[in-house]
């Protein structure tokens, strides 16, 4: 049987919750549905290390402060996930988990959503699918020849079952530093980025690359010159592991290499590293596949959006996908603004404003 519901909530991650908070304080009728069998979305699944690049205060949702971590200036991923249960429960969240959308067909006046457990029918969606299911591979030449393990930051937990192997991470933003500086002391490690690490002024936290991200958006939609905004300051927050890996001379990155082999990689002058293992910390593409038989992917593989909402979709909300659907949407504290937006039109659309 179809259920149907005023409107239905993808993900139940961040964004997700974000917007039922929002939607909540609306009073507007809505369900939200999380493949995942536990709270806190991707958060569950990162490495054991993980950092958050801003203190507690500055990495909340919408109407909770993040409690601080005892003995941690940044949180780690573990107490981001405990932060995410608290907050679902707090605001008795509608989530209803185990529950994954293969699906968005539109129906009338409706959208209609298939999932694994059952069709349902609403007025409007949001989609919070975020990136962390669909790592990007880069077609580098030799991947399929060499004979190592190979692994994407997904996959990768702790660095002690590197210990004593050769590996070689790829990748020089935040989620590459931070891995080659877990690994450092651990393994023979060879750390590769595309251009030279350009690590942010010590003193810069995720609050001020929310400020950085919000002053270009508002210039681009002003009309202004584009500031750069967080690309303009750097590519890696220097949280203090990456920091004191670096200031020991542990973080010397190599540039990329032209091939892997079938026991390392080779680079253009003939320089060669052996290795047992490749951590690939190549980013993400957005999770939109449920959304293909809308046909809305543009050449890049993203919604156009004007805002969050689709642009030839009204009905359809994007959340959390990075700065095209809201200045730093993908960080805790920067989904709170596009989220109350996206309710607000959700609310006028229905007819509840």
């Amino acid at each position: 049987m179809t259920q149907q519901t005023d409107v239905l909530v993808i993900g139940g991650g961040q964004s997700g919750l974000a917007a039922g908070y929002h939607l909540r304080r609306l009073g507007v009728e809505h369900v939200i549905l999380d493949a995942q069998e536990g709270a806190g979305g991707a958060w569950q699944h990162t490495w054991d290390s993980l950092r958050l690049f801003s203190p507690a205060a500055y990495s909340s949702l919408p109407g909770r402060f993040m409690p601080v971590q005892e003995g941690e200036v940044y949180p780690d991923a573990a107490h981001v996930v405990s932060y995410l249960a608290d907050y679902e429960k707090r605001y008795e969240l509608p989530v209803q988990r185990g529950a994954w959308v293969s699906a968005v067909h539109r129906d009338g006046d409706h959208l209609r959503v298939q999932t694994d457990s059952g069709d349902w029918r609403a007025r409007a969606v949001v989609s919070g699918t975020g990136t962390w299911t669909r790592p990007f591979l880069p077609a580098v030449a030799g991947r399929r020849e060499f004979a190592g393990r190979q692994l994407h930051t997904v996959q990768y937990r702790s660095p002690g079952e590197f210990a004593g192997q050769r590996v070689i991470v790829v990748g020089g933003g935040n989620s590459g530093a931070q891995i080659a500086a877990d690994l450092a002391p651990v393994a023979e490690l060879t750390w590769v980025t595309q251009r030279p690490p350009r690590y942010l002024p010590d003193d810069i936290d995720g609050r001020a690359l929310f400020d950085a991200a919000t002053a270009r958006r508002q210039a681009l939609d002003a009309g202004r010159t584009d500031t750069g905004g967080v690309a303009s300051l750097g590519d890696i927050v220097a949280v203090p592991p990456v920091r004191a890996a670096r200031d020991a001379g542990l973080l010397a990155a190599k540039p990329m290499f032209t091939h892997l082999t079938a026991t390392g990689a080779e680079w253009a002058d003939g320089t060669r590293a052996e290795a047992d293992a490749v951590i690939w910390c190549t980013g993400f593409r957005p999770a939109l596949a449920p959304f293909a038989p809308l046909r809305l992917r543009g050449s890049h593989g993203h919604i156009a959006t004007a805002g969050t909402r689709a642009a030839d979709e009204p009905r359809l909300h994007l959340l959390g996908y990075g700065d095209w659907t809201g200045p730093a949407s993908a960080t805790l504290i920067g989904v709170g603004r596009p989220a109350r937006d996206a309710a607000r039109e959700i609310a006028e659309l229905l007819g509840r404003c």
